[in-house]
């Protein structure tokens, strides 16, 4: 409840920068900067923020996160320019860390039903952005895109009553040592392909391609799309977590990674609201199923580095895919921009599947 209540102040950016830039002061590549920015601080910010996490434990570093969540929110209201909306990207990668990783944690605290408690946590934390994103998409056409955020920041405030109800304790089975660089396993590259085509070149294609199909009413239709994306995880994401303690997580993920590769295929090809219905009822499948696998393959308290490393590299694809949006969408057909990832998605996927056929 803690991250439904931070996270509009987020989501809404991704309907409202790269559609109004010129009312916040930027181009569309920078657009794409900004939206990327708070995923690749979490690149390196992910450790420290564990760290911070296990000495601290859950309720202290939520607070914090809350709180820094509701000052930037409050600084899209009032600021202008990149230089002055990047530290407030920067800052709320971070919080979205602390929140994310104590989410994950706690819902994988016993094997025993980890994916159904996964999913149904993707399910509280989706309620905030289903009820932000059309409120904002309707209000911003009315009145503008800024004061909104204002709206937000009190929001995201509320969090805090759901932050101090954490529990306060350390997590001192966690190590907090650094370490070093290693070459991505099939379930890293998994993490990126999904981060990259997902939560990268979908949310930026959903804008700026429906500007294109629909005119008129593009970012009203791009706003209830998107909290249906959010509405969809409200009801599927617990239906993913018990179909994946049925019939296993690992083999789920590849049948709905494949079909999410067929979809966003014809998402480039110009199928743009039925394929991106289609990728927002796959995706809400496929959101439960990460943490009981790393859980699974990483038993004990090793299961919160292990966590925060597929994050990471989610983090990165989900960085790189808003950059290489702003900069090809202008310039490269959209059947090459998203058929290629969704190429490579397919095949991690399948990769997945092998080295999870290995572990038996």
């Amino acid at each position: 409840m803690a991250l439904a209540a931070a996270l509009p102040s987020d989501v809404v950016l991704y309907l409202l920068l790269p559609m109004y830039g010129e009312a916040f002061g930027i181009s569309l590549a920078e657009a794409g900067i900004l939206l990327a920015a708070n995923r690749l601080v979490r690149i390196a910010g992910y450790g420290w923020v564990a760290r911070f996490y296990a000495r601290h434990g859950d309720r202290l570093t939520c607070t914090l996160a809350v709180s820094a969540a509701a000052v930037c929110a409050l600084g899209c209201a009032t600021l202008t320019g990149f230089w002055a909306l990047l530290p407030l990207r920067l800052l709320w990668g971070l919080s979205f860390a602390a929140l994310n990783l104590s989410t994950q944690v706690l819902a994988t605290s016993l094997p025993a039903g980890a994916a159904a408690r996964s999913g149904r946590a993707q399910a509280f934390i989706a309620l905030g952005p289903m009820l932000a994103l059309p409120a904002a998409a309707v209000l911003s056409e009315a009145a503008g895109p800024r004061w909104i955020f204002v709206v937000l920041a009190l929001v995201a405030l509320c969090g805090l009553l759901a932050a101090r109800r954490l529990p306060c304790k350390p997590h001192l089975g966690i190590s907090t040592q650094r370490r070093g660089p290693r070459l991505p396993n099939a379930l890293d590259t998994w993490s990126f392909l999904e981060g990259f085509a997902l939560d990268g070149l979908f949310i930026i294609g959903l804008s700026v391609l429906g500007k294109d199909v629909w005119p008129g009413g593009a970012v009203v239709m791009a706003g209830v799309l998107m909290a249906l994306r959010y509405g969809a995880e409200i009801t599927l994401s617990p239906l993913g977590g018990r179909m994946a303690d049925r019939w296993g997580a690992e083999q789920l993920l590849v049948v709905l990674s494949l079909l999410t590769a067929l979809a966003l295929i014809g998402f480039g090809l110009g199928w743009l609201w039925t394929c991106a219905a289609a990728i927002v009822v796959l995706r809400a499948l496929q959101l439960p199923l990460l943490p009981p696998i790393v859980a699974h393959r990483h038993p004990g308290p090793d299961r919160v580095r292990a966590l925060a490393a597929r994050s990471v590299w989610r983090d990165i694809g989900a960085g790189l895919g808003p950059l290489t949006a702003g900069v090809l969408l202008p310039v490269l057909p959209a059947s090459w921009l998203y058929g290629l990832p969704a190429i490579m998605l397919a095949a991690a996927a399948l990769a997945c599947g092998k080295t999870a056929q290995g572990r038996r």
